[in-house]
């Protein structure tokens, strides 16, 4: 795959530099090639998980390395080169990576991996941005497509991305993907055939967004995830408060051989925020068909969503329902956030209906301006047995720097 998109990038850039006078393409080609921007980033984290079973408790120290390249403007085109690398350090590797190694102790999902993190090449001009290649892609709030940011493996996709924005207020977005690139390294990473469809505009209360999300794996099934919704949310000043409002719906058809499924998705947020403390309440349920079927986001940064000790990565057959409360501020040139979280299922049944609560507090400062460091906990409290849920701690020490 690598070499695949080494050449493909590589042919068009060639195709490019024959569309005007040799000498003056090479030049130009040249200056565009060596007068670009290097960025990169180097994060070393420690994770411990334990939990309220036969696992061992889970120990990693891990060190992610990013490194890209991005040319300068030709005829409109740019260029983007990025490699990641993760490995663990100090021999801190007593962990299920989820890739075989160590199945006898809990999961944290950051296997070591070295690998092409993008390489896409963009045109942009006028209204039209058009990108191809393995990129990063971010729709809204990440609840249904984004980059999953938070684990050192970062998802990216491979394929082709078109923006129109014929004004300031209004964004039409369409991409195919043909791979998704999982957190996972290479060994879990899927064929699709998946459209992206995404229609933004602004006003003067918050973003209204539309969307279309029709996915398939492509590995000779009969499968299909298509989900169709819209999302409203912004905020709005009040001279000393400020106001914060979301609200989404979805409906969600799904196809797994000969069996078809439909579940509906709403997302509810109100909050304020006063003298430096900002409170917000989220009512978000991730629907069921009969208790056979749960609203999937396979694509989406699960950690922001359902508790940071990712218990509900996979919405439950008989739906999720969560209600959070957040509460978050300023404090020593940093911010801290306090997170509630409170489960239940969709369609409950008498053996399943508490999907049990979770507490998660963090705190994060930038320092030496490149640096940032930060600490955060969570815990988990398991609700009925039969969920198969179990009580699970979590803590995390994270030192950055970015250039």
């Amino acid at each position: 795959m690598k070499a695949r998109l080494m050449r493909h990038s590589a042919c068009m850039l060639g195709a490019l530099a024959i569309t005007t006078p040799a000498l003056a393409a090479e030049h130009s080609l040249h200056d565009a090639l060596s007068n670009g921007k290097v960025s990169g980033d180097i994060r070393l984290r420690y994770e411990a998980v334990d939990q309220d079973n036969a696992l061992k408790d889970a120990d990693a120290l891990t060190i992610r390395t990013r490194l890209g390249y991005t040319t300068g403007s030709y005829h409109g085109v740019t260029g983007v080169l990025e490699f990641e690398d993760s490995r663990t350090v100090m021999g801190l590797d007593d962990y299920n990576n989820t890739l075989g190694k160590n199945t006898d102790y809990s999961v944290i999902a950051d296997p070591e991996t070295t690998e092409v993190d993008q390489a896409y090449l963009q045109y942009s001009g006028g209204d039209v941005t058009a990108r191809a290649g393995r990129q990063v892609i971010v729709y809204d709030n990440q609840r249904h497509v984004g980059h999953v940011g938070w684990r050192q493996d970062r998802q990216t996709f491979d394929g082709v991305r078109l923006t129109y924005a014929p004004t300031s207020l209004l964004t039409l977005d369409y991409a195919y993907l043909n791979q998704r690139n999982r957190i996972f390294a290479q060994a879990q990473d899927l064929t699709t055939k998946d459209h992206l469809l995404n229609l933004g505009y602004q006003t003067g209360f918050g973003k209204l967004s539309a969307y279309a999300y029709l996915l398939e794996v492509d590995n000779n099934t009969n499968n299909g995830l298509d989900t169709v919704g819209l999302r409203f949310a912004g905020d709005y000043d009040l001279e000393s408060v400020k106001l914060i409002y979301a609200a989404e719906y979805a409906r969600q058809e799904a196809k797994a051989g000969a069996n078809e499924f439909d579940a509906d998705y709403y997302s509810l947020r109100a909050g304020v925020g006063m003298q430096g403390i900002t409170i917000a309440l989220t009512y978000e349920v991730l629907g069921s068909d009969d208790g056979n079927y749960g609203f999937a986001t396979p694509l989406a940064t699960l950690h922001a969503f359902n508790g940071w000790t990712d218990q509900f990565l996979a919405t439950p057959a008989g739906g999720l329902e969560d209600i959070s409360l957040t509460v978050s501020g300023a404090l020593a040139g940093g911010r801290w956030v306090v997170v509630y979280h409170d489960f239940s299922a969709n369609e409950s049944t008498p053996a399943v209906d508490d999907l049990g609560d979770e507490w998660g507090v963090a705190y994060n400062r930038g320092f030496a301006e490149h640096y940032t460091a930060g600490i955060k906990y969570a815990r988990y409290s398991a609700g009925d047995s039969a969920a198969g849920k179990v009580d699970t701690n979590k803590l995390w020490l994270t030192l950055g720097v970015s250039f």
